[in-house]
């Protein structure tokens, strides 16, 4: 018995019926190019959430977390609407577990009272997606449950709509795919116009690389004004180009677009029409070169997030470029951006310089010390017992 089932008995008084997991996802490339039709090239990580998951028999929901103070949360599922988080009725983490139930329940599936107990090593606010692994998580457990035999290409789309419709955070589908799609050793090319999937090899280890995660601890939240808006600049940016998404754009179409657009619409679509020839070229260069052979297009990518997307911050900033000076051949903020972490892809020999170079540049700038940490491509959401 694990210790996770041993803490539900504790809670609720029987053992639950059994436990998910689902992983957490660093984006190797691809930042909001997702949303926008594109390509991204995420890999799940070795962090995940864990549920432990009992039905009722009665129209109830219950949850608790082995971290915070809130206590058990009870929710009926007649009361689960966009409406209940808006007015702050439902808040906090009990936002993403109950916006999957309302997702199914809107798709058709019978989704009974349960009692759920949430355990999780993703890092918060880090960009490491720690929402979606929950939704994932969640998901996985009630497909099983209600034997309701959604592909994973259906449960993406449904934890997108408690993302969108529920929580109120306009993200496209890459962390869900990642999580529900991911595989040991490979990083998941998806194509989020139709959600093919092909998965690539990303083996650090036989180039003699680390991918270090330096997670700033600056919080952020995709629910927040800045994602929209720039989303909003996207589709502005379609529209007045006469494309359905900006993924229909070629980067030789970006001087033309110059002329269209106003300056900031203009360099919000050139940073994801950009974005997307990177991704190819970096799937491309995976095959030929090994990992060994991408670092200038993270170096790239994170210049152009930083200037034409304009999602970064001081903090993300100063990882990326200690990193890159003290040995890292490559490195960039990794997630939606206003926070969260970066990624440092570092010869093995000089990873701990730069651990130290970073944490020791954060401490001079007065910033709180980043928590740094490896992570390799591992498998997606799974059923556990």
């Amino acid at each position: 018995m694990t210790e996770l089932t041993v803490r539900f008995e504790d809670a609720f008084g029987a053992a639950p019926d059994g436990v998910w997991q689902a992983p957490g996802r660093v984006n190797l490339i691809g930042e909001h190019t997702d949303y926008n039709e594109g390509f991204v090239l995420p890999f799940a990580i070795d962090k995940t959430a864990k549920v432990a998951l009992r039905i009722r028999h009665d129209s109830k929901v219950r949850l608790l977390s082995t971290f915070g103070d809130q206590g058990i949360v009870e929710a009926e599922l007649s009361g689960l609407s966009p409406e209940a988080v808006a007015d702050g009725s439902i808040k906090g983490w009990s936002k993403y577990p109950l916006g999957v139930v309302w997702a199914l329940r809107q798709r058709g599936v019978e989704v009974p009272g349960f009692d759920l107990l949430l355990d999780s090593d993703v890092p918060l606010g880090a960009g490491l997606s720690s929402s979606h692994a929950i939704e994932c998580a969640v998901i996985s457990a009630l497909n099983d449950i209600t034997g309701a035999g959604l592909a994973a290409e259906d449960m993406v789309l449904a934890t997108q709509q408690a993302e969108n419709n529920f929580v109120g955070a306009p993200t496209g589908i890459m962390d869900q795919s990642a999580s529900l799609r991911g595989s040991k050793g490979k990083a998941v090319f998806l194509d989020c116009r139709d959600q093919s999937v092909k998965l690539v090899p990303f083996d650090a280890e036989s180039a003699g690389l680390v991918l270090l995660v330096i997670d700033t601890k600056v919080s952020h939240s995709h629910a927040d004004g800045g994602y929209a808006s720039r989303r909003a600049s996207c589709e502005l940016g379609a529209r007045l180009m006469g494309v359905p998404a900006l993924r229909d754009l070629a980067v030789e179409q970006l001087d033309d677009a110059r002329t269209v657009l106003d300056d900031i619409t203009f360099r919000r679509v050139r940073h994801v029409v950009t974005e997307n020839a990177r991704v190819l070229e970096t799937v491309k260069q995976l095959a030929a070169g090994g990992a060994g052979s991408i670092g200038r297009l993270l170096d790239a990518s994170h210049t152009s997030m930083r200037d034409d997307f304009e999602i970064s911050c001081p903090e993300l900033d100063l990882a990326v470029d200690t990193a890159r000076s003290h040995g890292a051949i490559g490195a960039r903020m990794t997630g939606g951006g206003f926070g969260g972490s970066a990624i440092a892809l570092t010869p093995v020999g000089l990873e701990q310089q730069v651990r130290d170079a970073v944490a020791r540049s954060f401490l001079d700038a007065g910033f709180t010390a980043p928590d740094i940490f490896t992570v390799t491509p591992a498998a997606g959401a799974t059923r556990l017992s």
